[in-house]
């Protein structure tokens, strides 16, 4: 498996994500990780935000990357989620965002923060990894997707 993998289970994997803006989806994946991970799901929605005040995570081609640190997180986290309706993320190409991966990293982890980055916005600028994530039917085959790069 690759990185992103080890840090992305199954069940934070969600597909047709039904929200209608940014604030919404830090939201949702505020309650994802709240549920699953235990975590303060109102401090993930918050650094979310305030990374994004800082500039769009959107990437461009219907990706974004939002991210945050959290205090007392002990290892990073991913999550990932196929928006139902595309929504607007101010990406620099000017298209709506419809795949959304969340990194959440340790308050200090600059060195790996900036790595698992790295790996995402690889695997999302592989059009064969894209195509893969838009014909994927269900949650367990997104998931899936992120296991078997680089060979998805």
């Amino acid at each position: 498996m690759n990185p992103i993998a080890d840090l992305l289970p199954a069940e934070r994997v969600v597909a047709d994500l039904d929200a209608g803006s940014k604030s919404e989806v830090f939201a949702a994946f505020g309650r994802l990780f709240a549920s699953g991970d235990g975590l303060n799901g109102d401090q993930v929605t918050g650094s979310l935000h305030a990374r994004e005040k800082l500039g769009s995570t959107g990437l461009g081609q219907g990706i974004a990357i939002p991210h945050g640190r959290i205090k007392g997180l002990r290892e990073a986290r991913g999550a990932f989620a196929r928006l139902k309706t595309p929504i607007a993320f101010d990406a620099p190409d000017g298209r709506p965002v419809g795949n959304v991966f969340v990194l959440l990293v340790p308050e200090h982890a600059t060195e790996q923060h900036l790595q698992l980055l790295s790996e995402l916005a690889q695997m999302f600028s592989e059009k064969r990894f894209r195509e893969a994530l838009a014909i994927a039917t269900d949650a367990p085959a997104l998931h899936e997707v992120f296991r078997h790069w680089p060979d998805a």
